[in-house]
């Protein structure tokens, strides 16, 4: 067989070579390419490095010269004999770019007319739902399930920044915005680990966190940023945490006859049948408690400033 060696490339990261595989298309006489090499190809060809794509492992054994096979590793299972040049590994999440390329295809023209409709509040309700089965399969400890689950919320994300993306100008961002926002958060909150800030206990990690979010969006009040579309135990509770953080008052405790968390929950499901046997909802009932208690907040927040 005249292929002399196989460097294998990623179809995600094109031009993602080792120094040993930079090294064998340098001095090869000919370099080919297999299909889920094309990327790779494209690239070589700009840097002035001739390449010749090919179908399939015969086409390329037929070739005169001893050459060189530009070939993903799955194709490479295919390719028996010659010696091979391992390429750059992918680094974890090279996957994403997938992500990516799918959502981009299915919003297109010639794409998938339904995805291609959908807009931000067309969307809303399918993260919230993504993200509640994603809790379930956490709370199940499920981990098939929570690998799906998370996909699912994970398409969301792609989704919502995919539709961001063909804003208008003054409203539009996209993944990679999305994705630096995020690295930036992390690197900011996080000085114990990316700064000078020292080592920290957990304690203190918490608090320096607060202090930055503090100093980041200048909120006056614990009400800000805390999502009033949650449960209503879970706002009140977010709430509650914020105002002792803050100073500020919190609700007095009511009686816990619980002496377990078990117990607790039982307890609360016989609030809320006899809630239900008089007609009531605990659920509106809870939240309009914690509305008015965030409207105290507020005043208190304010009468500080």
């Amino acid at each position: 067989m005249p292929v002399a060696s196989l460097v294998t490339v990623s179809s995600r990261l094109p031009g993602l070579l080792t120094p040993a595989g930079w090294r064998a298309v340098s001095a090869a006489p000919a370099v080919l390419a297999l299909p889920g090499a094309a990327a790779t190809a494209a690239v070589l060809r700009q840097e002035g490095i001739a390449v010749t794509d090919v179908a399939g492992p015969d086409e390329a054994a037929a070739d005169p010269a001893d050459v060189v096979l530009l070939t993903t590793p799955e194709e490479a299972d295919g390719c028996p004999g010659p010696d091979r040049v391992a390429g750059a590994a992918e680094p974890p999440g090279a996957r994403l770019l997938d992500v990516v390329a799918v959502m981009d295809r299915l919003r297109s023209p010639g794409g998938c007319p339904w995805d291609a409709e959908q807009t931000h509040a067309s969307l809303r309700g399918y993260l919230l739902e993504e993200a509640h089965e994603a809790y379930d399969a956490i709370v199940d400890d499920d981990p098939v399930a929570m690998r799906e689950e998370l996909g699912d919320v994970l398409l969301q994300v792609a989704f919502h920044a995919r539709v961001a993306a063909e804003a208008d100008p003054a409203r539009r961002f996209d993944v990679d915005d999305v994705a630096g926002d995020l690295v930036d958060k992390l690197v900011r909150r996080h000085p114990h680990v990316f700064a000078d800030a020292g080592p920290r206990d957990v304690a203190q990690v918490e608090a320096g966190w607060e202090e930055i979010k503090k100093a980041e969006k200048q909120r006056r009040s614990p009400t800000e940023g805390v999502s009033r579309s949650q449960p209503a135990a879970s706002w009140g509770a977010a709430l509650a945490r914020r105002a002792e953080r803050a100073g500020l008052p919190t609700p007095p405790a009511g009686e816990l006859p619980a002496d377990s968390p078990e117990a607790l929950g039982e307890h609360l499901l016989g609030v809320v049948v006899a809630a239900s046997q008089r007609g009531w909802d605990v659920e509106d009932a809870l939240r309009e408690a914690v509305r008015r208690y965030a409207g105290e907040l507020d005043a208190a927040a304010h009468s500080r400033t």
